[in-house]
């Protein structure tokens, strides 16, 4: 794994929430953390509410995680757009976050119960 990158189970359950409804629980996350930046919460697919997301045409990538895929969040009020992110297929030194999805917490709520 890159020195700079470090993934570990996030410790308690963690929940994600979208205009006011709960997405996922989950006390499987996991946390990664990157130097130079707030560390992020990955939630296992298998607890978040798939249904609610839409694959958006945005990618991006890391030459550290390699490339992600961004799904928007279909809510009541309208679609949040490009709120969570997911590398499919990560980098060998990052595989533990492949099959997880991350969110911008300036568009949900990432909070630990």
């Amino acid at each position: 794994m890159a020195d700079h990158i470090k993934i570990r189970r996030a410790s308690g359950t963690w929940v994600v929430r979208a205009a006011g409804a709960v997405l996922g629980e989950s006390k499987k996350a996991i946390e990664l953390s990157e130097s130079g930046h707030d560390p992020v919460i990955y939630f296992p697919r298998s607890d978040i509410a798939m249904a609610f997301l839409e694959r958006s045409e945005k990618t991006s990538h890391c030459p550290h995680k390699g490339d992600a895929s961004y799904y928007s969040i279909a809510a009541k009020s309208g679609l949040i757009h490009d709120a969570a992110w997911s590398y499919e297929t990560p980098k060998d030194h990052v595989a533990d976050i492949a099959g997880h999805l991350a969110f911008h917490t300036d568009r949900v709520t990432v909070e630990e119960l």
